[in-house]
């Protein structure tokens, strides 16, 4: 455990000192979990999210043959019609973001959405650090709004035998939804204060002609096609990833059979950012070595131990514990490490066990927001902008994500206890 531990934390404070080299740095303790041990070779498949992987690769191709549509130009220029100035664009996009994470995958909605933003961003010719980085941290903020945002909240759903409706109303008292959702208008006026300066006009939008409606049929079809599996509880592990991926091969054959030069083809599987699958690979890999170490189930019982057998001491631990925890470590080991562990708790304490369920799923969510590594779609936007030339440091990241989060989990953590206490 201690070997796993000291490689584990070299590894995070290289990410933060050298995060341009930060791929290489995950990589080799995965390689070095390996040689070692602590992750036998026949753990590395079933390490791997496949599930995740498979959604990315396909969702970046459908997204690819989306921006080649010009259908993100027309949008675009729709919002800088309507926002009047640079900070309302940066607030809309965020908000629009969240809305459709709270229905699909996190890493699949900043894959949609970010490329709005970058042709927002060349529009006005500025930076598109900030618009990104905020898209992610919506994206993550509700994430845990419904079954469907979030892989965390389809742990939970199965742990806790929930439904799609639970999320919503459940045993005659708001769901987590309204918890989460009231935290995401809470971040509109921190939102406001972060891009106080950028108040000078964006101008008209202008015309735009847009080539095909196909892409964007596709990306529709995808949202839907996600929300209708995620009501079949007995589906098959990597749905979401055939899913994806498959509309991705589609886009590829319907720009064939359009007739257009293999070119058009070639630069949609160099659009997929191969350095972000590559590191959350190997980012699984790792997480797997620590958790089959028992460090993460380690931290998780002494979050249990301290809070002892006040109820709102617990909760409070749990919530801002998962916070801490998740702003390092990936989420959904962690969650599913903490559930059984609370399923034990609850049964001692005699407690409603959704109020720690909907704490733990509040802070693991949302924790990811503090750091650029805390969440796959963190990692997903960074990647994003290193492709198209700028690199984030972790003191970039966390000027938006702390208060974005600190805000947010502060409204759910509230909202869920006087709710379920």
């Amino acid at each position: 455990m201690r070997t796993a531990a000291i490689l584990f934390i070299l590894m995070y404070i290289l990410m933060i000192a050298l995060p341009k080299y930060r791929v290489y740095f995950v990589l080799s303790v995965a390689v070095i979990y390996v040689a070692l041990g602590i992750l036998p070779v026949s753990g590395i498949l079933p390490a791997i999210n496949w599930n995740v992987l498979m959604m990315i690769t396909g969702t970046m191709l459908v997204v690819y043959y989306f921006i080649e549509s010009m259908m993100p130009n027309l949008i675009a220029g729709k919002l800088l019609t309507a926002a009047g100035n640079v900070m309302w664009v940066t607030i809309y996009m965020s908000l629009f973001a969240g809305i459709i994470s709270a229905f699909i995958d996190n890493v699949a909605t900043v894959l949609m959405v970010a490329p709005v933003g970058f042709v927002i961003c060349k529009k006005l010719n500025i930076s598109p650090v900030p618009m990104i980085i905020s898209i992610a941290v919506s994206s993550n903020l509700q994430g845990a709004a419904t079954l469907v945002g979030d892989t965390t909240s389809i742990l939970l759903a199965v742990h806790a035998g929930m439904d799609f409706s639970d999320f919503f109303w459940m045993h005659g008292r708001p769901g987590i939804f309204f918890a989460v959702e009231l935290g995401a208008l809470a971040t509109v006026p921190i939102m406001m204060f972060l891009f106080r300066k950028d108040k000078y006009p964006v101008g008209e939008g202008g015309e735009v002609e847009v080539k095909s409606i196909l892409p964007t049929v596709l990306l529709f079809g995808l949202i839907l096609l996600l929300i209708i599996a995620s009501f079949f509880k007995s589906k098959p592990a990597l749905t979401n990833g055939y899913i994806c991926l498959s509309l991705g091969l589609v886009a590829i054959v319907w720009n064939l059979i359009r007739g257009d030069k293999a070119g058009t083809v070639k630069g949609a599987l160099g659009s997929i950012d191969k350095e972000t699958l590559i590191l959350l690979a190997s980012l699984f890999i790792v997480i797997e070595g620590v958790t089959r170490a028992g460090i993460i189930d380690l931290l998780s019982k002494w979050i249990v131990e301290v809070g002892g057998g006040n109820k709102f001491l617990m909760f409070t631990m749990i919530v801002w514990g998962s916070v801490i925890i998740s702003a390092f470590v990936d989420n959904i080991p962690y969650v599913a490490t903490m559930l059984p562990v609370l399923a034990g708790v609850v049964e001692s304490l005699g407690v409603s066990p959704e109020l720690l369920y909907f704490g733990l799923l509040t802070g693991a969510t949302l924790g990811g927001n503090l750091t650029p590594i805390g969440a796959s779609a963190n990692i997903t936007a960074v990647g994003m902008l290193k492709k198209n030339g700028y690199n984030v440091s972790f003191k970039d990241f966390m000027r938006i994500g702390m208060p974005f989060t600190l805000t947010a989990v502060a409204v759910g953590y509230l909202v869920i206890w006087f709710l379920w206490k």
